[in-house]
């Protein structure tokens, strides 16, 4: 009976969560056990109700699992109930903080929308309209003859006059007066690098970065500009319910075959919150082809859950004065994400598409009421685009939510570059330090391999956990669709390998796992290398000590368009860094920016960075030899990993390289490290410029005299050239062929 109680209990909690297809297997589970031990007469024939019981409610979840529409929605008037205490909140909130005309516009507000709706509202809801209006305006007409009487700085006051639009874009100017002199008029906020390590000078970011992140700002024709400080003022509540001005996002072929309509929370949902409990476990990937970004948000609502750093709630806004996101009854949210460079605001409504039978065509929490899954995956489907977004790779989306270092571990069993049990212990143990996160993707499969499997062709999946037991390395893992689990070695069909020792060291039981499929499933370390591609980890940036990046341009016209005989006009860039503990690590990031949903759907950008041991200007690729072979890659990240063991001050030259140069990229070079370092670019060290031009032909232009005329000039070959020569002193000279045709 003890078994019949357990699965009772956890039926009527996932009931509660709303997690339905856990509690129906639960309830049918407890109704079966009650069943057999009537059967057996065990228990009296009267328990037989309780199971009835049981099994009604489970047919019942099954009606509502489709169906995300509360049968108890709120009126109109009880939503106007709520935006009108949204907007009073907000008011009181600019009021604390001194900012006395948008708190008297907020009071003015809440007033208008509380006698608008009172004039038709029941007689409870009127009573508490007006209530609230006059809460409101009693304070906004203390605020205004303070104003008027002189207690409250003019320029505190900017009612009389409304604000001419402005380009968000104009935060990034960069003030034109040096760090130490005032001003009594206002300044737009200043936009600074962020930096652990003393470079020298103003941290703030110079015309030229401002200018790369301001062109980057435009993302797939809309903007999303860096988050400053001054974002944590952004306006939140409006008497209306507030709409994306950018519109619907487009939706993708299976989203539009099934759509009924566009629905905001307030519709389908009694009493919407944003995260009541964050739980890996709720979230689910619906018809929307974005299992990176589900794999990535997994593993970092766990990761939140495991060791209290907010990487999830700390960038859904509104936020109350704890931190923490609330829901906002008008409708307007921003999600920050690090994109091209910097943390941007995405702003987003609240509108989300709804099939025919009430159901979510977007991703979503299983926890009842719950908004963060489908507004996180709102706002990165925004910026990339729209829901039919291509497709992307965990470490890219991982590194959009939480800024931490993408690295990219092949997994190549055959490759002596692949070294399967240093990579394990590895992330074994920076995954429990709490200094990473891992996900897995599948490459090409056939589809009787998928068969057979259980895994999804080129899918990522979330690494939920690492262990080693009882001589076993073994992973767990969830497939985002929630449900479709691997089937080989460690299943929950296995009943060879799942010996009593194992099941209780990993707490598990391959009976109840068989009968609910949730997609997460153990796999051994083995059977990963053997079915997966790669593993995509990121790496807490908080582990480095110092860091510095900067932002840059490299024009198309700048150079010859392939890089393999020269790389004089490459950016280049001087590291020095101060060994004083042995070893260091130094980590170096170059991230592309993207602004074209096509660029990120088909990347022909391959980009490498060089590291030379020499900290001037290179000028020949191959000499000096790059201390490391490197590897272009078609990825917005390339991240070159380096362990300094010579003490003392050692300097590198870094180059930025391309695999062929057709278009002019805009990147950010970002650099973490154990040991202090200094990064600057690299400068053209010659003043002196003397150009030569000529050409070679006839009987001077060399070749083979053994020809039927004896003269290779006879056909027609030309040789053209001219030669720059770069001066830096007497002594120093550069020759460089510039074209040859």
């Amino acid at each position: 009976m003890d078994d019949a109680t357990h699965s009772a209990e956890k039926a009527i909690a996932y009931d509660k969560a709303g997690r339905y297809d856990a509690a129906i297997y639960f309830y049918v589970d407890a109704a079966n056990t009650i069943l057999e031990l009537v059967r057996q007469k065990k228990v009296p024939p009267t328990f037989r109700t309780n199971a009835e019981g049981y099994i009604s409610r489970a047919e019942f979840l099954k009606v509502q699992r489709t169906s995300m529409v509360s049968s108890n929605i709120k009126s109109e008037h009880q939503v106007n109930l709520e935006r009108a205490e949204f907007l009073l909140y907000q008011a009181l909130d600019a009021d604390e903080a001194g900012h006395v005309s948008e708190a008297i516009t907020l009071y003015s507000e809440a007033v208008e929308l509380c006698l608008q709706s009172a004039s038709s509202c029941d007689a409870d809801t009127k009573i508490k309209l007006r209530q609230l209006a006059k809460r409101a305006l009693d304070r906004a007409e203390i605020l205004k003859e303070s104003v008027e009487k002189g207690k409250v700085a003019k320029h505190d006051l900017s009612l009389d006059l409304p604000e001419v639009p402005a380009d968000e874009l104009s935060h990034l100017k960069l003030e034109n007066r040096s760090p130490g002199s005032s001003s009594s008029g206002s300044t737009k906020p200043t936009l600074r690098r962020k930096t652990t390590t003393d470079q020298g000078g103003d941290n703030r970011l110079g015309k030229d970065e401002l200018e790369v992140l301001a062109t980057t700002s435009t993302i797939n024709g809309r903007q999303y500009v860096p988050f400053l400080e001054v974002d944590l003022k952004e306006r939140f509540a409006y008497p209306v319910p507030f709409t994306d001005r950018h519109g619907l996002l487009v939706l993708a072929d299976k989203q539009r075959q099934r759509l009924s309509k566009w629905m905001r929370p307030n519709e389908i949902m009694q009493s919407p919150v944003i995260i009541e409990q964050i739980d890996s476990g709720a979230i689910k990937q619906t018809v929307v082809s974005d299992c990176s970004f589900i794999a990535s948000l997994s593993i970092s609502a766990r990761y939140e859950r495991r060791f209290g750093k907010r990487l999830v709630t700390s960038i859904i806004f509104p936020q109350n004065k704890r931190g923490e996101p609330i829901p906002n009854p008008c409708g307007k949210y921003m999600i920050k994400l690090h994109i091209n460079g910097v943390w941007r605001k995405v702003v987003i409504d609240d509108l989300f598409p709804i099939g025919e039978h009430g159901d979510f065509l977007c991703s979503y929490s299983q926890n009842r009421n719950e908004l963060w899954v489908s507004l996180l995956e709102k706002a990165y489907m925004k910026v990339m685009g729209g829901y039919d977004f291509p497709g992307s790779n965990s470490s890219i989306d991982m590194h959009a939510l939480t800024g931490w270092i993408p690295e990219r571990i092949a997994i190549r069993k055959e490759s002596k570059d692949f070294d399967a049990d240093a990579v394990f212990e590895k992330l074994l143990t920076r995954f429990h330090q709490g200094h990473c996160l891992v996900t897995l993707a599948t490459g090409n499969m056939s589809q009787v391999e998928a068969d057979r499997s259980g895994l999804v062709d080129a899918h990522a999946y979330a690494v939920l956990d690492l262990r080693k037991v009882l001589g076993k390395r073994m992973l767990l893992v969830k497939n985002p669709w929630t449900h479709l689990r691997w089937k080989g070695r460690y299943s929950e069909k296995d009943t060879l390998n799942w010996t009593p020792e194992l099941r209780q060291a990993l707490n598990y039981n391959p009976a109840d796992a068989q009968q609910f499929d949730d997609g997460v499933f153990w796999i051994d370390y083995e059977s990963v290398c053997h079915f997966f591609d790669v593993f995509y980890v990121n790496w807490d940036p908080s582990i480095f000590k110092h860091t510095y990046g900067l932002h840059a341009k490299w024009s198309a016209g700048v150079g010859p368009v392939k890089d393999l005989y020269t790389v004089a006009d490459n950016p280049q860039y001087a590291l020095t860094v101060k060994n004083t503990n042995g070893s260091s690590a130094v980590w170096i990031l170059l991230t592309r920016h993207i602004t074209d949903k096509r660029d990120f759907a088909d990347n022909r950008e391959f980009i490498t960075v060089m590291v030379y041991k020499s900290g001037k200007k290179v000028y020949l690729p191959f000499d000096p030899k790059p201390l490391m072979e490197p590897i272009r890659i078609n990825s917005p990240h390339y991240l070159c990993q380096m362990i300094v063991k010579e003490p003392g001050v050692q300097k590198y030259t870094l180059v930025v390289a391309q695999h062929e140069k057709m278009h002019t990229i805009y990147y950010t070079l970002r650099v973490y490290s154990t040991a202090e370092f200094r990064l600057q670019k690299i400068k053209v060290p010659y003043t002196s410029k003397k150009k030569e031009t000529g050409e070679w032909k006839g009987k001077t232009a060399g070749g083979c005299g053994n020809g039927p005329s004896r003269e290779t000039y006879m056909y027609a070959f030309f040789l053209k050239y001219f030669i720059i020569c770069y001066f830096s002193s007497f002594h120093n000279l550069s020759i460089q062929p510039v074209g040859i045709g």
